[in-house]
């Protein structure tokens, strides 16, 4: 097997080419067997996946905590987090809809509501326990547009399953409000732009660590960027950069083949010892002794 499964779930495609997913194109994947992929190790997912479990038992470690997965229980990871498999039973069965970041952004629910409540809560409760209503309607839409991928070609194929994938994402939305409290949108240009600044930010590799290089891709002052920041999330744009930049310090340092030395330069550090200061700050301890513990 030529790619990883931190590759096919970067690139969708990639699914498809070692015959891991039952569809795949650039925009989403289904996938019902991940016995066949490669694992190494922790990986970092680049895409929305939504699995939901239909029999057996399996433990996951999502961000550094780990979670219980077992049947009618939903699995939820969202683009960048930290995802590592501790142990799945031999009778595991499951159903996953993979999207990528670039067609969860082009359908329009995203822009429906609060997406930090949602990240937030979803960080910390990532593992859902469904009704049996709930899972039932789980199966009818992944097998209703599983079959009208693989269907006989249609004109207005794109725009069905688009309408499907938002039926199934408003769906889910009316299920996650069963578990928390998601303030309404207020569609203001605040919220706008705090939706754009979370996009570059969790997109970026490696991400700038400066608040101005962000102000300025979006056209606005770093000012008003924290501003904005504070306002949706009660964080200000420096504490949400280095948030996301811990988590790939965290991931990197636990690909084991990786030196210190070289995780220093792909994170864009300037020297080691700037990036030894900066672990420490964050983590409380040098990389060293962090890897050791965590390893």
């Amino acid at each position: 097997m030529n790619r990883d499964i931190e590759k096919k779930l970067d690139n969708l495609n990639g699914l498809r080419e070692d015959n891991v997913a039952t569809y795949c194109d650039e925009r989403i994947a289904f996938i019902e067997n991940l016995q066949d992929i490669e694992y190494t190790g922790p990986v970092k997912v680049e895409a929305f996946l939504a699995v939901l479990c239909l029999q057996g038992r399996s433990s996951v470690s999502i961000d550094g905590k780990l979670f219980e997965i077992a049947p009618n229980d939903l699995l939820i990871c969202h683009p960048n987090i930290i995802l590592e498999q501790r142990i799945a039973s031999m009778d595991m069965k499951f159903r996953c809809i993979c999207l990528s970041r670039d067609y969860i952004r082009q359908l329009s629910l995203i822009g429906d509501g609060n997406p930090w409540d949602a990240l937030v809560f979803l960080e910390k409760s990532p593992v859902l326990q469904l009704s049996a209503e709930e899972a039932t309607g789980f199966c009818q839409y992944y097998d209703l547009i599983h079959a009208k991928l693989t269907g006989a070609p249609r004109r207005h194929q794109k725009q069905l399953i688009d309408a499907l994938l938002l039926a199934f994402l408003y769906d889910f939305r009316d299920t996650l409000e069963r578990f928390v409290i998601l303030k309404p949108s207020t569609y203001t240009a605040s919220e706008k732009m705090f939706r754009e600044f979370l996009d570059l930010l969790s997109a970026s590799s490696p991400k700038p660590r400066t608040v101005a290089y962000y102000a300025d891709k979006l056209c606005i002052t770093p000012k008003y960027l924290s501003s904005v920041c504070k306002e949706a999330s009660g964080h200000t744009a420096s504490e949400l950069i280095n948030r996301y930049v811990v988590k790939d310090v965290q991931y990197l340092l636990k690909q084991h083949h990786k030196s210190i030395k070289e995780i220093c330069i792909e994170l864009d550090f300037p020297n080691l010892s700037f990036f030894g200061r900066y672990v420490k700050k964050h983590l409380g301890m040098s990389p060293k002794r962090w890897r050791e513990q965590n390893l």
